[in-house]
């Protein structure tokens, strides 16, 4: 039942102050019609030689900023204030999941922990991997070599795998807070990979979730190329995960599964197949959606054939320019279109473009709120740039 959104906030405020059996607490999401400081705020408590200390990490859309507070009440108190929409508090006992409904009152879930868990507050600690480097995925997949070591030409591709395991983890964490995910034995996690290709990500999704995270979880990976599926059917069974990943031979656009899913991933799926993929999150109700757009062709080409709107003729005048600028446009009307649907969306640079130039991740969590101004800034862009986006097509079939 909602209680005042003071009471639970204050319960917050008990455990984290708990300096003995706090292990975790987690700050995401936004309430209606607010938007707090930062993306999403981490607290735990580290012990320093000058003694334990309230440690902060707040994220914004393209870093983490880290500080540790000897008066934690003070700096607790500023982000209580701040109009998060979901707080997760671990504790060494229970778990506590604090969610802000529309009305502005607090759902509170309270779930005691079958066994104690110790907290870690070493401070001085190396960049923490999701997945070692003598991960046997990694191994079977030929990104590390058989001692363990990840490859020197395979560097880039272990970078760009973390980094998605890294928003994986924060977009699962916050659907899990907000009540949008509750994956159990009997109803496991189930995910998607429209156009897996080599299945890269999707071992190491399955094999975040599964083993790191700890949660039930089955995966079907999908590919229009039969030699894909066979290939990865292969890794499945040497690395005896085959009952838990599964790959089909299908299109995006026609793929049957037996469940909807509650993850959908569509990582550097060509030019449409990425609209394809979002399409067909919206239509199974998706709670979570993971896209890392390819190229932008179609916008790009209909910006050839339309004039640029005055004053802005020179966005569109010279090729690179004009593929650049298609880019952002295309991912932009996504965003507002997912919006329309109910989704709360993000568009964030998940891997370095050192790494790969096909680096932004458009993240989407449902929530089933309206966004009449996203309805409305989708209608006046695509008026002013008499474009119309493959998406919205498949959305209105």
């Amino acid at each position: 039942m909602p209680e005042p959104l003071p009471d639970a906030l204050a319960r917050v405020r008990d455990l984290v102050l708990d300096d003995q059996g706090l292990v975790r607490a987690l700050a995401t999401g936004r309430r209606k019609g607010q938007r707090p400081g930062w993306r999403r705020v981490e607290l735990r408590y580290v012990d320093l030689k000058a003694g334990r200390r309230l440690q902060v990490t707040r994220y914004d859309d393209t870093q983490a900023h880290v500080s540790n507070h000897a008066d934690a009440a003070a700096v607790l108190d500023e982000l209580l204030a701040e109009p998060f929409g979901n707080w997760h508090v671990d504790t060494a006992a229970e778990t506590l999941q604090l969610r802000v409904t529309k009305s502005g009152d607090a759902v509170v879930g309270v779930q005691a922990r079958t066994a104690e868990v110790a907290a870690d507050r070493g401070h001085d600690r190396a960049k923490t991997r999701l997945l070692a480097e003598d991960d046997p995925v990694l191994m079977e997949l030929g990104i590390s070599d058989g001692e363990g070591h990840v490859k020197p030409s395979r560097r880039a591709k272990y970078r760009q795998v973390e980094e998605f395991l890294r928003e994986l983890r924060a977009a699962v964490d916050d659907a899990i807070a907000a009540g949008g995910l509750a994956p159990t034995e009997d109803e496991p996690l189930r995910v998607v990979d429209l156009g897996c290709g080599n299945a890269y990500l999707t071992f190491a999704a399955h094999a975040w979730l599964s083993r790191v995270r700890g949660l039930p979880v089955r995966v079907v990976g999908v590919d229009v190329k039969e030699q894909s599926r066979e290939h990865n059917t292969g890794v499945a069974r040497r690395l005896g995960v085959d009952g838990e990943v599964t790959f089909v031979t299908a299109g995006i656009d026609d793929v049957r599964l037996d469940r909807a899913p509650d993850v959908v991933l569509a990582l550097h799926a060509c030019d449409t197949a990425t609209d394809d993929a979002l399409a067909r999150a919206v239509e199974w109700h998706a709670p979570l959606v993971l896209a890392a757009p390819c190229c932008h062709k179609d916008v790009s080409r209909q910006l050839r054939e339309h004039p640029a709107p005055e004053p802005y003729a020179l966005l569109t005048r010279d090729g690179i320019l004009r593929e650049r600028f298609a880019d952002t446009l295309t991912d932009a009307l996504r965003a507002a279109l997912l919006r329309t649907r109910g989704y709360r969306v993000e568009v964030v640079e998940f891997v370095g473009s050192q790494h790969t130039p096909r680096n932004t991740l458009i993240r989407a969590v449902a929530t089933g709120a309206d966004a009449p101004q996203a309805e409305q800034e989708y209608a006046e862009l695509t008026r002013t740039w008499q474009v119309t986006p493959k998406l919205a097509e498949l959305l209105d079939r």
